[in-house]
């Protein structure tokens, strides 16, 4: 173990902040992280074993005790659900022969569920030693169980059962028509990499990862930091369950978005680059590196790009199971090998980002279009979309829709719009950006896609008239509850009780305090948390609330407190408690007045 530890870390530069690839490696080699590995690891590292191991507890693909030989992960999204999965994972937990988060007696198999796989278009969707399952059904399910009970190879399972298929199924302005390789670096140096800055900035671009920051402003800032040393991020963390567009432009369009990076770097004057690839896309990750290394091939990558004179290379960094990481500090805190936990902004990545230098994080769908900004110019782009949100926007559409799958429309463009194309018939709602973002009903279709109105980063789940809109609050509030990283206490006790609550309700055990008290808790949750994640836990609880009151109200018991209790008073307690800054004691309050 020793010595293949010590040729992991040497393969890694001996630096601990490959942490996390490193981790990698022996839980490949060994199906988990022994105990041993950790004190192996510490020493040759020269870090503590507490900061390994904090490491390994924090990601969700991490283990400290044995996987099964077949690790098959399912996805417990609301799309996988909405097609069955439940009584698909009970009928594959019978057939295996194992409990749902075990590993069976002989070790062979291990089965669990994860929180989304970015497969939503293609469910019920898994994972089986990281590779993708797609469109599972309980043939396909009798079959897979048969070749795990038989110890048949991986590669010789039917290649079809891992297909996953673009399903691009209305291209725009960025799909259409896809920029040739080395195009965009030509133009940039050609034209002057601080007028091509002066394009992007015309252009109108703004992130598209969800916050909208503008592109060219973010560059500038950190162009203009003194350090010498500045670093390029490309966020491909989209844990957000419903987005799956990256997947989509990492799998048959990475070339320009790896262009889009150098052409930042060039820009920002960065040597320097990441591209962050979320741990449920291992898949992509032998693919992505053929293509850096093509690119190095054609000197678009390496030494002296294309004669310009300038350096700049891009590694990959597979993350392991943390939404939270798609935050742009976590994520940043993940490539330093540590434990994705958001940090205190300011100061913001553009001054201090990765190992404390400026640092620009855009997100994969940005950087595509920032590379066919740099060859065809801002005017292209801005001519597009409304004058506060140009171009176009990338969306990931699933659920109860006829034809699941990518689309593209310019900014402005209506959700009705968006359902008649996707074949979306009886529609309750959509939800917006993923369980962070808006829940809208069948009465406000006539709203547009855009930073002004909706803005998402690419999530755009339609449910019809026959979900059960509380059984939607739920998955997500336990998906918030699961994904929370546990460092503030707002966040971490807020989601497990907002969970409680909405369980409680949909249960059919509530009673009118049970709502009062969930509007406490989402007003806490979302005003006192450390970052993004906490922020938003709450939207799902209170963009249903505001929309179907009356279906809150008829869930609801009618039921008699105990001769005494003053009901208005203890809310008013609550809602006090609610204005000091001592969040956790008024958590700790409404979880005794309302269990």
């Amino acid at each position: 173990m020793q010595d293949f530890i010590e040729s992991v870390v040497a393969q890694h530069g001996g630096q601990s902040t490959r942490l996390m690839m490193i981790l990698r490696a022996i839980q490949d080699q060994y199906r988990h992280i022994p105990d041993a590995a950790i004190g192996t690891l510490a020493a040759v590292l020269g870090i503590s074993r507490s900061q390994i191991i904090g490491v390994v507890e924090f990601y969700h693909f991490f283990h400290r005790t044995p996987r099964g030989q077949y690790d098959v992960l399912i996805s417990d999204s609301i799309t996988d659900r909405m097609r069955g999965k439940q009584e698909l994972l009970a009928y594959l937990s019978e057939k295996l022969g194992v409990a749902v988060g075990s590993v069976r007696a002989d070790g062979v198999v291990s089965l669990d569920n994860t929180s989304c796989t970015g497969l939503c278009d293609q469910g019920p969707a898994g994972l089986v030693n990281g590779l993708p399952l797609t469109y599972l059904d309980l043939a396909r399910v009798d079959a897979l169980c048969e070749r795990i009970n038989a110890r048949t190879p991986l590669h010789e399972w039917p290649p079809e059962w891992f297909a996953v298929s673009d399903n691009v199924l209305k291209p725009g302005l960025l799909l259409a028509s896809p920029i040739s390789a080395g195009s965009a670096i030509q133009s940039g140096f050609g034209r002057g990499l601080s007028e091509t800055l002066a394009e992007i900035d015309q252009s109108g671009l703004r992130g598209r990862g969800g916050a909208g920051f503008k592109t060219a402003t973010k560059w500038r800032f950190c162009r203009e930091e003194p350090e010498t040393e500045r670093f390029v991020v490309c966020n491909a963390d989209e844990g957000e369950p419903g987005t799956f567009k990256d997947r989509v432009l990492l799998n048959s369009h990475a070339d320009q978005v790896f262009e889009g990076m150098t052409v930042a770097a060039a820009i920002i004057g960065a040597q320097r680059g990441f591209l962050y690839l979320r741990g449920e896309y291992l898949f992509l990750q032998q693919k992505l590196l053929a293509i850096l290394a093509n690119r190095r091939q054609s000197n678009l990558l390496g030494a002296n790009i294309l004669g310009f004179g300038f350096d700049f290379d891009i590694e990959i960094c597979l993350g392991a199971g943390a939404y939270i990481c798609g935050e742009e500090s976590a994520l940043i805190e993940s490539l330093e090998g540590r434990m994705g936990i958001p940090r205190n902004r300011p100061p913001y990545p553009v001054s201090s980002g990765y190992l404390g230098k400026p640092t620009v994080v855009n997100n994969v769908e940005t950087f595509m279009a920032a590379a066919a900004i740099a060859v065809k110019g801002g005017d292209w782009f801005a001519a597009h979309g409304t004058e506060k949100s140009k171009g176009s926007k990338l969306l990931s559409i699933c659920g109860d829709c006829a034809r699941p799958g990518i689309y593209e429309y310019p900014f402005g463009t209506t959700v009705r719009a968006i359902l008649a194309d996707c074949g979306a018939d009886d529609v309750l709602g959509v939800q917006i950006g993923g369980p962070s973002g808006t829940f809208i009903s069948n009465q406000e279709l006539n709203r547009t896609v855009a930073f002004e109105d909706l803005a998402t980063g690419g999530s755009f789940i339609v449910f019809n008239n026959q979900r059960d809109i509380f059984k939607i609050v739920q998955n997500f509030s336990h998906f918030f509850a699961h994904e929370s990283c546990g460092f503030c206490t707002p966040c971490r006790v807020g989601t497990a009780l907002l969970k409680k609550q909405v369980d409680k309700i949909v249960d059919g055990h509530g009673s009118a305090g049970d709502v009062v008290a969930l509007e406490e808790i989402c007003s806490v949750v979302k005003n006192y948390s450390h970052c993004g994640l906490g922020q938003t836990a709450a939207n799902p609880v209170l963009s249903t609330l505001q929309r179907y009151p009356e279906r809150y109200q008829d869930k609801l018991k009618k039921i008699s407190y105990e001769p005494g209790f003053d009901l208005d008073g203890a809310l008013e307690t609550a809602r006090r408690m609610a204005q000091r800054s001592d969040a956790a004691a008024y958590l700790a309050q409404v979880g005794e007045d309302h269990d």
